[in-house]
């Protein structure tokens, strides 16, 4: 179901592809425990940090394992637009990535009317938006980033105060309240110390880490206030490092610091190394699986992924292993198994998702199906992600019949009677993907605009169905 419109641009006339006026609906059906194995696709998160490293990078990088969906395709488009070479092979899973170095090493030209700037659509993705401002700000150019209008209301003035005392030039959000577009007019970076907030957002962070080889400095940063999501930003040194530039903090990055500030030190003065690199299966989406054996009282195994896995979202088992399920946890898999009749029911919990963010909305849903009440807490910053992960997954929770609370970083969700309904998901793909577990016990759980998983799932509901062994129910009608 695809379509095209104009970005809310009246200059720009490049068509986007979009979902079309279809009013459609998925309802997942109930149908016992479910039992199987899957191996979900690449690590979005992991995908497009690959790639920005391998673009910036001398030389031509292999990576395999890569994920193609709405947000890396953005990337992948807008790098093609700075004349990175990039081949595709295996529906887009394997990657060779002619990288264009760094700016210092390729003589970038200074904006100028005789060098127009370039126009990057980066759809609703933070990590591209993210990624490239703090990019392309030490790269050099002239360039215009722009979205959908969601995106346009999502703030990112925090990582372009951070970037402005370094750059020799301007990058300037053009939106009230710091949300792009946003517009970069630089010769590169100029100074080598900055600060940036940590507590709405780890991308910023991560953005100004990758950033530093492509200005080829020696980068001091510090991280003021609270660090969200800590593992994303422990993945983003480790990859760095495969592409051949280490991080060095004071003390660990995952350490308690008290009051004292994150400081991370990166000599980027050689650039990136171009490398073959294999990307993780996505550790977010894996949550899913786990959750539906969590629910539904069944055993599900996802390939591909350890307790030393990249990817912080593997400690969701954690959190269902709290709740009372049994984790297997093996070299190149993990297990869970769910409450059945040889177990006791699934219990709430008390748990801090500060550092596990993204897996927020699929132990809400398994929640809905254990005793006593759930409290999340530390993730206050949900509210800024693609919708607001707290007060719009509040309702739609409370719309199956739990009763929930959202307190000032979290929510307290009790389980209620569980009714059908039809429910909205806000154009965001972990909403659809998540609250359509609750289906798996609850008859007539309804789902809105299932293609919003195309974001970083395309192939969701197929793979889903064919663990199940048993098909969903579609509706659809033309609007």
């Amino acid at each position: 179901m695809s379509g095209t419109y104009f970005p809310l641009d009246p200059n720009v006339r490049e068509k986007v592809s979009v979902r079309d006026s279809y009013l459609s609906t998925v309802e997942l059906l109930p149908g016992g425990p479910v039992r199987g194995s899957i191996r979900p696709p690449g690590s979005k998160s992991l995908t497009n940090r690959a790639l920005l490293c391998a673009a910036f990078a001398d030389g031509q990088s292999h990576l395999s394992g890569a994920l193609r969906s709405d947000d890396t395709e953005v990337m992948t488009a807008a790098l093609r637009e700075l004349r990175v070479g990039l081949d595709e092979s295996i529906s887009g899973r394997s990657l060779e990535v002619t990288g264009i170095g760094s700016g210092a090493s390729n003589g970038v030209e200074p904006p100028s009317a005789a060098r127009p700037e370039r126009k990057l659509f980066i759809g609703n993705s933070g990590t591209t938006i993210r990624f490239l401002t703090a990019a392309l700000s030490a790269f050099g150019g002239d360039y215009w980033l722009y979205g959908v209008e969601r995106m346009h209301r999502r703030p990112i003035g925090d990582l372009v105060d951070a970037l402005a005392p370094v750059c020799d030039g301007t990058v300037v959000c053009e939106n009230p309240g710091g949300c792009p577009p946003v517009r970069i007019r630089t010769k590169g970076w100029s100074g080598d110390r900055l600060r940036v907030a940590g507590n709405v957002s780890s991308q910023y962070l991560s953005g100004l880490m990758m950033a530093a080889p492509i200005a080829e400095k020696r980068v001091e940063i510090e991280v003021t206030g609270e660090l969200v999501s800590r593992p994303y930003v422990e993945m983003t040194a480790r990859l760095m490092s495969d592409f051949g530039v280490d991080c060095q903090w004071a003390g660990e990055c995952g350490d308690d610091l008290g009051d004292r500030p994150i400081v991370c030190r990166i000599d980027g003065r050689s650039g990136y190394r171009a490398t073959e690199y294999a990307i993780e299966p996505d550790a977010s989406a894996a949550s899913y699986f786990w959750a539906a054996a969590a629910i539904s009282g069944g055993e599900v195994t996802v390939s591909g992924l350890s307790a030393n896995a990249l990817q912080g979202d593997v400690r969701f088992v954690d959190c269902l292993e709290q709740m009372g399920c049994r984790v297997t946890r093996g070299v190149d898999q993990i297990t869970v198994a769910g409450a059945d009749g040889d177990h006791p029911r699934l219990r709430g919990i008390d748990i801090d998702m500060n550092a596990i963010s993204d897996t927020v909305q699929t132990l809400s849903v398994v929640a809905l199906f254990a005793d006593g009440p759930t409290v999340i807490r530390g993730v206050a910053h949900n509210r800024f992600k693609e919708t607001d992960r707290i007060g719009d997954l509040a309702r739609e929770l409370r719309k199956l019949g739990a009763e929930v609370f959202e307190t000032a970083d979290g929510l307290v969700i009790t389980p209620g009677e569980l009714v059908g309904a039809t429910l909205d998901t806000y154009d965001d793909h972990r909403m659809a993907m998540s609250l359509a577990l609750a289906g798996l016990k609850v008859p007539g759980v309804r789902i809105k605009d299932p293609a919003c998983t195309a974001k970083t799932y395309p192939d969701f509901f197929a793979d889903m169905e064919s663990l199940l062994g048993r098909p969903h129910r579609w509706e659809s009608v033309r609007g």
